[in-house]
């Protein structure tokens, strides 16, 4: 795990195994070939992605499959950041991002403390624009602030399979769209951990 600090709120970087984004895909693929199960699990309504489909990963799934991996890392993160050890965490939230050719995510924030976003699968993107490449198309953008010297507002990551950053929920960001065919697939949660550390004024 690599702790970032680009304009203040701390980010977290780290990658899981291939084997776990294997099993992710795998339970992804059969939600995606399902309809009715597709349907219970549409997360689209309470999102605001301009994407193709969203939805819930179950939450057996989740707490068998990853439950275990994101606790620890939030443990490390946190106790990394500030030196607080957690004893609580609960995942509020799991959902799976679809997104294709000139779709993408505006800048919002999410619920909880802490929040996350992997990448399941990363087309390779070329930009159409001849005259001037996009160094943003499918890329994730962090915001924050304004930018003054010394001091940047926006961190911007190019996603590899298998990346996986955690953040505070309050930290804004937007996913760009981009041009070429295939499908970025990532996936988000949303995550709660003791209040007392969570809550900054009760120190």
């Amino acid at each position: 795990m690599k702790i970032i600090s680009p304009f203040g709120p701390k980010i977290a970087k780290l990658k899981f195994s291939s084997s776990l984004i294997k099993k992710i895909n795998a339970e992804v693929d059969l939600i995606i070939n399902k309809k009715s199960l597709l349907k219970k699990l549409d997360y689209s309504k309470k999102l605001v992605g301009q994407v193709k489909q969203e939805f819930q990963l179950p939450k057996t799934f989740v707490k068998k499959n990853l439950e275990k991996v994101i606790s620890d890392e939030v443990k490390k993160y946190i106790f990394q950041t500030i030196g607080k050890k957690v004893t609580k965490i609960s995942i509020k939230s799991f959902w799976v991002v679809r997104q294709f050719t000139n779709e993408y995510n505006p800048v919002h924030y999410h619920d909880g403390h802490i929040s996350g976003v992997g990448y399941l699968k990363i087309p390779k993107f070329v930009s159409k624009n001849s005259k001037k490449k996009s160094k943003t198309d499918g890329t994730i953008d962090f915001i924050n602030g304004n930018k003054m010297f010394l001091s940047d507002s926006i961190y911007n990551h190019q996603p590899k399979v298998g990346d996986v950053i955690l953040f505070p929920n309050y930290l804004m960001h937007t996913a760009y769209p981009f041009k070429s065919n295939g499908e970025r697939r990532s996936f988000s949660f949303n995550l709660e951990i003791d209040s007392k550390i969570a809550n900054v004024f009760s120190r």
